[in-house]
């Protein structure tokens, strides 16, 4: 038996609305449901507006691009995190600066962003790192501070809270992604949500090949091709409809692990009780020794158990080790992750059986 490390719950009306664009024909990027997924995506986040996108990548180069970032520009991204957050960066032309993280949240740590920041620095992405939110309050009093823009990384922690209100409505520009193992999924996809009209309008030009609101064809900007598709949407229309169902069975799921792994010596689970902070799951992350983690993981692949280590920091490859300027917690912290499968269907069983592994494997 082969258990994943993630799968899409796909058990609401996911089927029936995506039938409905292929019976309508509206199957490419116009269509009711682009705007439906919009509208109840960016009203769950507490924030006006929301722009479908192809996916989270492109949400990420699109926010910035609205912001007027460019060549001659530094924007500080954390040095754990999937390397869609630095490329983003690097495709506008603007310079990443690669900054350490918290011990205790994983998070980018404002702390290391104030250190970095120079004459030429012009916005941070601060990553809700595997469903944790990141120290929102510090950050947009740096921001505050120094004029920067912000543009949050939403892309594994649909939900989340810092002090009640939710990740993707603290910044200029939010991102998130739909990937087939985030929490909510159309497949490929991604959204950028804003209070800010006029970025709104900006942003949806230029997703749409730059091309006039008002003048069909005639292109005002040099824009990109980065629409999301009405069968997308309808898939994510759907999963709105549940995500509290989701969030709820994946809070669960992450208590039946805590109560089988807790005693387990040398093994850390993400914590959950940070102040002001409301994780949610994404992935059950847990630190374990950094010598002992690649057993653990080819231990549980052979018992049928697909497990992830965390991300390899930026700074430990080639492309990006010239834009580093801290990185010591986040590599001690990389070597020593390890995600755990996170779907609905795993049996407390199944836990008692990774369990069982962990503890000879530690």
């Amino acid at each position: 038996m082969i258990i994943p490390i993630s799968e899409p719950s796909l058990e609401g009306n996911e089927k029936k609305y995506l039938m409905e664009t292929v019976a309508s024909s509206w199957i490419s990027s116009a269509g009711e449901f682009v705007s439906k997924f919009e509208h109840s995506f960016s009203d769950y986040c507490g924030v006006k507006h929301g722009v479908a996108t192809a996916n989270g990548t492109v949400a990420l180069h699109l926010a910035l691009v609205a912001l007027g970032i460019g060549k001659g520009d530094e924007v500080v991204v954390p040095n754990l995190t999937f390397a869609a957050t630095i490329n983003s960066v690097l495709y506008t032309g603007a310079t990443p600066v690669i900054v350490d993280i918290e011990q205790e949240s994983w998070c980018i740590s404002p702390e290391e962003i104030e250190k970095a920041i120079t004459k030429k620095t012009k916005a941070i992405i601060p990553v809700h790192l595997f469903g944790q939110p990141c120290d929102m309050e510090r950050i947009c009093d740096i921001a505050n501070k120094y004029n920067l823009k912000i543009v949050e990384d939403c892309a594994q922690a649909h939900g989340a809270e810092y002090l009640g209100s939710k990740v993707g409505s603290f910044g200029d520009i939010n991102c998130f992604s739909f990937y087939g193992n985030k929490i909510v999924t159309t497949g490929e996809g991604g959204m950028c949500v804003t209070n800010d009209t006029e970025l709104n309008d900006k942003m949806r030009i230029l997703k749409d090949h730059g091309m006039s609101k008002t003048k069909r064809y005639y292109h005002e900007v040099v824009g990109f091709n980065y629409r999301m598709t009405n069968m997308q949407s309808a898939i994510g229309a759907a999963q709105m409809e549940r995500i509290d169902e989701m969030l709820m069975w994946r809070k669960e799921l992450e208590k039946a692990y805590k109560s089988r792994f807790s005693e387990i010596q040398h093994l850390q689970l993400q914590k959950d009780d940070l102040a002001n902070r409301k994780k949610v799951t994404w992935l059950i992350s847990a630190l374990v020794p950094a010598k002992k983690r690649n057993n653990c993981v080819q231990k549980l692949g052979e018992a049928g158990f697909d497990t992830r280590v965390f991300f390899y920091p930026l700074s430990s490859m080639s492309i990006y080790k010239s834009y580093v300027f801290s990185d010591k917690i986040s590599t001690a912290i990389a070597e020593q992750g390890i995600n755990f499968p996170t779907i609905r269907r795993l049996s407390n069983e199944n836990i008692d059986d990774m369990a069982k592994i962990l503890r000879d494997c530690l």
